[in-house]
């Protein structure tokens, strides 16, 4: 089966993509902000007891974020200016409104990102998912008092008529299809894809692969180094870094966080940004 929601386009044959002040990377940081069952198994630092229920291990690991871990964040992204991104769930938006009031007072894009982080759509019948996605956007602007205009699937999980439905609803980018240096148009109406990332992520870097807190910071900066010397003055590229309160949260990891948007954000030629700001740039 062949995927029809874009069409092929190496990087090579585009037209010029310039992004404001003469930037060569825009980049943006995708704080998750996210609400788990404590009756499905979920993202686990321990595999023995994921299966459980209650799964008190794992579960309070990523319980760490809303209570701990998020605070901690937003305190270093105030220290270099950077507004977030928020992937919002929307149970977590109903159930931590004082991390909403935190993000509204720091004026964040909100993103739509499902209900919770224990459940996917991939499944859902057509009007089954209409539903879903309506409640989740409505339920997102009511507790953030700003309709989204962005979605990211819980896992990055969506079905073939995902993007369809959203455009229904009154989005216009999505970030689920990690595949790119720049924004593109899918082949749907309105529809753009906005980089994402699962390499430059907390969670497959810290906990996928074991990687120390300098080696992070040493990731970043290639990272940012590299967009940079592909982009030229007409060839802008982008560099979202996923971060998890659970995991980039933990105080022995803040001082690389830190570290790493000290560097990025005193680069020359970065605009730093939000993903709204990016699709509506490249949208026109």
């Amino acid at each position: 089966m062949d995927q029809t929601l874009y069409d092929y386009s190496p990087i090579t044959e585009r037209e010029p993509l310039r992004w404001p002040g003469g930037a060569r990377v825009a980049f943006y940081v995708g704080l998750n902000v996210e609400h788990y069952r404590i009756d499905k198994p979920s993202t686990s630092t321990f595999a023995g007891t994921a299966g459980l229920t209650p799964d008190p291990l794992n579960y309070g690991w990523r319980d760490y974020g809303p209570r701990v871990g998020i605070w901690r964040v937003i305190q270093s992204l105030d220290r270099y200016g950077v507004r977030a991104s928020a992937l919002l769930n929307s149970a977590a938006g109903e159930r931590y409104p004082q991390i909403v009031g935190a993000g509204r007072d720091r004026d964040w894009a909100w993103l739509a990102h499902g209900r919770d982080n224990s459940t996917f759509q991939a499944a859902m019948a057509a009007e089954e998912e209409r539903r879903y996605l309506t409640e989740v956007v409505e339920s997102v602007e009511r507790t953030t008092g700003r309709r989204p205009r962005g979605w990211m699937g819980p896992a990055l999980t969506e079905t073939f008529r995902t993007p369809e439905l959203l455009a229904e609803l009154g989005l216009g980018y999505v970030l689920d299809w990690t595949n790119d240096d720049q924004p593109y148009r899918l082949n749907v109406p309105g529809m753009i894809s906005v980089p994402y990332s699962v390499e430059l992520n907390d969670i497959g870097i810290f906990v996928g692969k074991g990687t120390t807190g300098p080696d992070f910071v040493r990731i970043v900066k290639d990272q940012l180094d590299r967009l940079y010397a592909d982009a030229t003055p007409d060839s802008g590229r982008v560099m979202a870094l996923a971060l998890h309160p659970f995991v980039i949260g933990q105080p022995f990891r803040s001082r690389y966080l830190d570290e790493a948007l000290e560097y990025v954000t005193q680069h020359p030629g970065v605009w730093v940004t939000t993903s709204d700001e990016i699709a509506g740039h490249y949208a026109g």
